[in-house]
């Protein structure tokens, strides 16, 4: 009986190292975060800016608000009747030349943008989920040049790609989207600790 149980557990243990060997097809996959059942829909605040750049939240609000409205699996609602609410910073706009001609007019640009971005539950009034350094990156000709766009344009397209991943993040789960490295973003850069979102309301009230 003794050696049944040794031969066993040596068998067992074969079988452990072949499926821990090299290229053994065993990949990791993390359980997708399932959102609770108390959250029913969603809506957007407004993203707060941080960087010097005027109006970059106003696009980036519109972008992320019609992909949930594409995507459809949570209708999106006014603040004070979503059970469930995206909010956010822009901390970063980076806008680099990366090739430029023989008189040293830039060519082709490099535009990063990275969000701060959280879901607050608010019917538990807990924090669901935080991606403290989402990127977006577009790399874009000049506009001077045939087929080339314009920093506008760019923008739109770093909303957009934004838009997909915070979508993809909510409806997904956890390891759908990550965020960036958090030395890309400087020591200096203010960070909002607050969770609970702010509740906006019309200047006619």
């Amino acid at each position: 009986m003794a050696k049944q149980i040794k031969l066993a557990f040596f068998a067992a243990l074969a079988l452990l190292a072949a499926g821990c060997a090299g290229d053994s097809g065993v990949i990791y996959q993390p359980y997708p975060q399932i959102l609770p059942q108390s959250v029913t829909n969603l809506a957007v605040q407004p993203f707060i800016n941080k960087t010097e750049y005027f109006g970059l939240e106003d696009r980036l609000n519109i972008a992320i608000t019609n992909e949930f409205l594409r995507n459809g699996n949570f209708p999106v609602v006014p603040q004070p009747q979503a059970t469930g609410v995206i909010m956010g910073e822009i901390r970063r706009y980076i806008l680099v030349p990366i090739q430029y001609d023989a008189a040293m007019v830039p060519t082709s640009y490099k535009l990063t943008v990275l969000l701060k971005v959280q879901f607050y539950d608010r019917k538990s009034n807990t924090l669901l989920w935080e991606e403290p350094a989402l990127e977006g990156t577009v790399v874009y000709t000049a506009s001077v040049l045939s087929g080339g766009i314009t920093e506008d344009q760019a923008r739109d397209q770093v909303w957009s790609i934004l838009a997909r991943d915070i979508v993809t993040r909510t409806v997904t789960g956890y390891g759908s989207v990550s965020s960036a490295s958090e030395r890309k973003i400087s020591p200096t850069d203010p960070v909002s600790t607050s969770t609970a979102p702010v509740e906006y309301r019309s200047s006619g009230q």
